[in-house]
């Protein structure tokens, strides 16, 4: 008899993710790239959210669909990002009608209950605008209006040597006239002080009369 070779079974548990090794990179490599990659976590989040309600799916399946829901939005196809924002826009406003519901119920007797949920569902109320908001956006982009710049597409010609020069000129002779006050002091002339000083003649009578 031919003894068979064992073959090891894959785990073919559905909380784990079946991963293929790549070509050119070392299993720690591959690791960490799938351990950080956004696809890979929010595929779990995804899993662990929907268990309760649509039960266990999948994890590998889960994060393939994941993919390829992100190759769509990357090759422009929004589709399923409208999809998304319309029924969570119908879930909001679900949200909010059950909340204002239990609001009226508590009035007149239980008033605090009933400003706790008369908030919950006024954010609610929000929050359902704002996915509306959002989707009519994408729906129908705004207009951007830019202003056309002036730009002229001949040669131009930029003297910023002679501009240089005439800013040390100002410089220099803005530096040299305290100086040239100074050479005056020293020189013996007079200086203006501001007033005009009027030289008075002498008076020979007087001069007479006092020897």
């Amino acid at each position: 008899m031919t003894n068979k070779k064992k073959v090891t079974p894959i785990n073919s548990s559905s909380n784990t993710l079946q991963i293929k090794q790549e070509k050119g990179k070392t299993k720690e490599r591959q690791f960490a790239e799938i351990a950080l990659s956004p696809i890979t976590l929010n595929g779990f989040t995804t899993s662990i959210f929907t268990k309760n309600q649509m039960g266990e799916t999948d994890l590998t399946e889960t994060i393939s669909v994941m993919r390829d829901l992100v190759s769509k939005v990357n090759a422009g196809d929004l589709n399923e990002m409208e999809a998304t924002l319309t029924s969570q826009t119908v879930s909001l406003n679900a949200i909010f009608n059950e909340l204002a519901r239990r609001a009226a119920l508590n009035i007149g007797t239980h008033m605090q209950a009933t400003e706790g949920y008369m908030r919950l569902a006024l954010k609610a109320q929000s929050q359902c605008a704002r996915t509306i908001e959002v989707l009519a956006g994408m729906k129908n982009p705004p207009v951007v209006f830019a202003k056309q710049a002036n730009i002229s597409h001949g040669h131009q010609q930029v003297n910023n040597g002679n501009n240089q020069t005439n800013m040390h000129a100002r410089m220099e002779k803005t530096i040299n006239q305290p100086n040239e006050q100074l050479e005056v002091n020293n020189g013996s002339k007079t200086m203006d002080g501001g007033a005009t000083q009027t030289t008075i003649p002498e008076d020979k009578a007087m001069a007479t009369m006092a020897k």
